[in-house]
């Protein structure tokens, strides 16, 4: 007997659960298989499709691209043959110091996905895959653009140096949350390789909903060590970036290549003539 319920889940009789239905991943391009405009650039705000990046305050230029997957790797084992790629330059510390890959959601994904995000007591949950060169522990977090702008600051655990390691982090919702039933940026998430303490606060108010800050503030990380930045040609890579309904991570959705670049040139289209 399959039963489908509100949060997109199928319970089975028995204890057989399954969340991982079409349509689950609210994120587009999550596995970083599609990079219209670039597989490598020092200067573009973005290589692979829907995933800005944006450093600040470096020395050294640092090279995102799109990268395949080690053959072996548990990232490999799931099903990913692109990730997401940065390699760092030779930088000095300062405060302002930021390196940062995000990726917007439209308000009416959000609001249409069958998330009460004013209740407390309903959730989203986000998962990636992360391998860093440096062991360590990272941060970022997650920002509502529409109504009173709240921010939703997460680290992941210390990561085994080059490594592919799932991360998830499941979100409640706050009766501050808005999203507007249109195209406008709704909710942008933030992963930060590193960002310096002119833009992070302390850790003590991580996995809550609180107050979001703009420009040169804090709010956008908790405070993390300085390692991979201050380490010369240092590497981050990412793939899998799933963010969907309930408390549980569910296995990836994969779509075909196809699907996926039908999604991204709703934003960009580059001419294959």
């Amino acid at each position: 007997v399959l039963t489908l319920q509100p949060d997109k889940s199928a319970t089975f009789a028995g204890d057989i659960t399954c969340n991982n239905l079409a349509g689950n991943n609210l994120i587009i391009n999550g596995a970083m298989q599609i990079a219209q405009r670039s597989t490598s650039s020092t200067s573009l705000t973005m290589t692979v499709d829907r995933f800005n990046h944006s450093p600040g305050g470096h020395e050294e230029a640092l090279t995102f691209s799109q990268n395949s997957v080690s053959s072996g790797t548990p990232a490999y084992k799931a099903g990913f043959r692109k990730c997401l790629k940065i390699l760092n330059g030779d930088q000095t510390l300062h405060d302002a110091d930021h390196v940062e890959l995000s990726t917007t959601l439209e308000a009416q994904a959000i609001a249409n996905s069958g998330w009460d995000y004013t209740s407390t007591s309903s959730y989203i949950t986000f998962s990636c895959w992360i391998k860093s060169s440096v062991a360590q522990a990272f941060s970022g977090s997650f920002r509502s653009l529409d109504g009173t702008n709240k921010s939703f600051k997460f680290t992941t655990p210390s990561l085994a140096q080059n490594t592919w390691t799932k991360f998830t982090v499941s979100m409640p919702g706050h009766a501050d949350l808005s999203f507007d039933d249109d195209t406008g940026a709704g909710l942008k998430i933030y992963l930060y390789p590193f960002v310096g303490t002119t833009y992070t606060t302390a850790a003590s108010d991580t996995e809550t909903w609180v107050a979001a800050t703009t420009g040169s503030s804090g709010n956008y990380a908790n405070d993390m060590t300085s390692t991979w930045w201050t380490t010369n040609d240092s590497t981050f890579e990412t793939t899998g970036w799933q963010l969907e309904l309930g408390q549980l991570a569910t296995p990836f959705e994969h779509k075909t290549y196809d699907e996926d670049l039908i999604q991204c040139q709703r934003y960009y289209q580059n001419s294959y003539l």
